[in-house]
């Protein structure tokens, strides 16, 4: 095998484009998806049987389809003039970000409402009875002890995104993966390509992973005192 491309600068600086790309989309997508989430969380809580059913069928119906065809019909709707913005082509980007964030906010959703709801219920009846509306008792008092369950799940998703950011591949956005298609595509190295790819993905989602894992054993300490 030959890996000499990776010492040339050229190759390097598509590569690690590529993967600076790949962090960021992860990066947009979990944080406006954590957003976006709380809406169809808000919904699947609702003791309203039609805001409910709008929110359980919008997170049953983006868990229940591939992301690369909702990135695909996403962008087959959303159709923008191409416009470029530091070479970037946001005729494409925008779509793709659309559809990422609409995937993330439906998974993000469940973890938010996971987390709400391993609150005791007791607690939320003992703010009530002590005169807090139900705003409050939900700002003060449910979400913050929702946010320690929440936030080791969020890391996971981050993961999850790292790697489903490939999908943008397909609309010719310059992520990881694409950069890897440029680099194949010249050197005509397919197998060590994609092991030094696998790598890169490797060094990205294997440090999150363990800080997550780390953040979670501290917050378990934080309880037990």
């Amino acid at each position: 095998m030959d890996f000499s491309f990776i010492l040339d600068p050229y190759y390097l600086g598509i590569l690690l484009q590529g993967l600076g790309m790949t962090l960021a989309l992860a990066i947009l997508s979990v944080i406006f998806g954590t957003l976006l989430g709380f809406i169809p969380a808000w919904l699947r809580l609702s003791k309203n049987k039609v805001l409910k059913f709008i929110g359980t069928a919008y997170v049953e119906i983006i868990r229940g389809t591939p992301l690369l065809v909702q990135v695909l019909l996403i962008y087959a709707v959303v159709q923008l003039p191409v416009t470029l913005f530091l070479g970037m082509d946001l005729s494409s980007f925008i779509p793709g970000m659309i559809a990422l964030l609409v995937n993330s906010s439906a998974y993000v959703s469940e973890v938010i409402r996971g987390g709400i709801l391993s609150v005791d219920k007791g607690q939320s009846e003992a703010a009530l009875s002590l005169g807090l509306s139900k705003g409050q008792t939900m700002r003060k008092i449910i979400l913050p002890q929702a946010i320690k369950n929440i936030i080791p799940a969020l890391g996971n998703e981050f993961v999850t995104m790292i790697k489903e950011t490939s999908i943008f591949m397909y609309l010719g956005i310059a992520e990881l993966m694409y950069s890897a298609v440029i680099v194949r595509s010249q050197t005509y190295l397919v197998k060590e390509t994609y092991i030094v790819v696998a790598v890169m993905y490797f060094m990205l989602t294997f440090p999150t992973a363990k800080l997550m894992a780390y953040f979670e054993r501290r917050l378990k300490k934080s309880d037990a005192k």
